[in-house]
């Protein structure tokens, strides 16, 4: 299912929680309520962006602006529930007090809509505060407004800002190979590309020291291809050996709230495979790009369909595949080169749930166009929880050409050639045989990851905090800290020492 969006803003559209045409529906509603139309509620959302950076429905929109965002996005309404920074249930079951929480919601959504629990309820998240559930009248969200205990409320489905400007773009999507020029890389034993890049953080050099054995790193993207066996069969070939790669699904390929048909763990966007290539492809002897840390494991959740997050399955996909990974013990690092221009809850839920359980979540800091380059560092990167990272030209700290800064940025990687936008960083394929370059932030962080599991694997007894400092001390910057990039370039050999 093919989405029409932009490297970091798009559009999907999200139907009615209703088995009616969409179209239908609205049109229903509109004979009994006003809605706002898509251009009203985008110019609200842009000026909030601009403003404040960021957007929260229940404090900055009007009920009726919220009810119509919700209407818009298949009537689907998200609910974070409890105190503030109570985003997920402590121990083996949610207390009696925020069962009573939920239960007046239920009690209110109920008399309002006029329905039975059943025809309203989505889901109840089990580890998270989270309901969501549908709404079809703007007194239901007046009621919900008015209600204590209510942490936020999303109109998850919503996903039409800057619908005109971004329909040609591709959100990183991409399944075709390209030649690499040759001055992008130089052959390593025992017959492997090492990226032209890799040298300007030193990441050969710490190799004499670490390569990730014994780390797992947890990525969250598009999956894996099927089609590129080095990240399949034969993830332990050539100088990397010992080591798993595991990959599952937790993204819904359809238009409609209620389809329950995981799509599977298999890349069908080219993102993901590019992301997993930089962090952990073998030291191969197919002369084909290396990754950063070619002896870690890793663990692939396909959690979305492409890199930008404005489709309600995909953030249901990518705050399941957040709470997976926080789960496991073995996983130390999550890599997320995907985002959204605003806090998403019930992801931000997820970030501090996998926080909460030890984890250090590299995110990308945003990658983006001209007519977006004014929005500063994107969510989840703009989250305390996250190590954010963008992306640099090789002529001094100069942002690549689609990259966010800000003081939110923690890490810059050297990713674009100054002298030729087109020529990034050099990555395995989406076929068995094919390399592609893949640019912008994205690559920085998955770089990044891989770094971080070098440090983690020297040091395996060391804290999230402990491995971050290491990191923190290697950057360029340290002990200062950048405006824009943070502490700037990382010396992966200082890094590991």
């Amino acid at each position: 299912m093919k989405k029409i969006i932009p490297l970091i803003l798009g559009l999907f559209l999200v139907v009615s929680c209703s088995k009616n045409n969409p179209e239908e529906i609205i049109e229903e509603n509109l004979d009994s309520q006003k809605i706002l139309s898509i251009e009203e509620i985008n110019s609200f959302i842009e000026t909030q962006l601009k403003q404040n950076g960021d957007l929260d429905w229940a404090n900055d929109a009007s009920a009726h602006m919220l009810y119509s965002a919700v209407m818009h996005g298949g009537e689907v309404l998200t609910i974070g529930f409890g105190e503030k920074g109570e985003s997920f249930i402590e121990g083996t079951e949610r207390s009696s007090r925020l069962n009573t929480i939920v239960e007046d919601i239920y009690v209110a959504v109920q008399k309002s809509e006029g329905e039975k629990r059943s025809n309203f309820q989505i889901t109840e998240d089990d580890l998270l505060n989270v309901l969501d559930l549908k709404v079809t009248k703007l007194e239901t969200i007046e009621e919900l407004l008015a209600m204590d205990n209510i942490r936020y409320l999303e109109p998850n489905g919503y996903g039409f800002y800057l619908q005109e400007e971004v329909q040609q773009k591709s959100a990183g999507c991409s399944q075709s190979g390209q030649s690499i020029n040759s001055a992008d890389y130089s052959v390593i034993s025992p017959n492997a590309r090492l990226p032209w890049n890799y040298k300007n953080h030193n990441i050969d050099d710490a190799w004499s020291l670490s390569t990730g054995a014994g780390i797992t790193v947890g990525l969250i993207d598009t999956g894996l291809s099927a089609n590129q066996n080095l990240l399949g069969n034969g993830f332990n070939d050539g100088a990397s050996n010992g080591r798993s790669v595991q990959r599952f699904g937790t993204f819904i390929d359809s238009p409609w709230w209620w389809s329950n048909n995981v799509d599977g763990p298999n890349d069908k966007c080219g993102h993901g495979t590019q992301m997993a290539s930089a962090i952990a492809s073998p030291r191969n002897n197919d002369f084909m790009p290396v990754g950063v840390a070619y002896n870690s494991n890793l663990v692939a959740y396909r959690g979305t369909e492409d890199v930008v997050l404005n489709d309600y399955h995909e953030r249901k996909g990518v705050s399941n595949a957040l709470k997976a990974l926080g789960n496991r013990s073995d996983v130390k690092i999550i890599s997320m080169s995907v985002g959204y221009p605003w806090s998403i809850g019930n992801v931000k839920d997820a970030v501090k749930y996998a926080y909460g359980k030890g984890k250090m979540i590299m995110a990308a800091g945003g990658t983006s166009t001209t007519f977006t380059n004014w929005y500063g560092v994107i969510f989840p990167a703009s989250m305390s929880e996250t190590v954010a990272v963008t992306g640099l030209k090789d002529n001094g700290y100069n942002r690549c050409d689609i990259c966010h800064d800000g003081s939110k940025i923690d890490f810059t990687i050297i990713m674009q050639r100054a002298s030729n936008t087109s020529r990034t960083v050099p990555v395995l394929g989406f076929n068995n045989g094919s390399q592609s370059y893949v640019g912008g932030s994205s690559v920085a962080t998955a770089m990044t990851a891989g770094i971080a599991a070098l440090v983690w694997s020297r040091n395996p007894n060391m804290s999230r905090a402990q491995v971050l400092d290491k990191l923190k001390r290697a950057g360029e910057f340290y002990p200062n800290r950048n405006s824009k990039f943070g502490y700037g370039n990382i010396d992966a050999l200082k890094a590991v020492q």
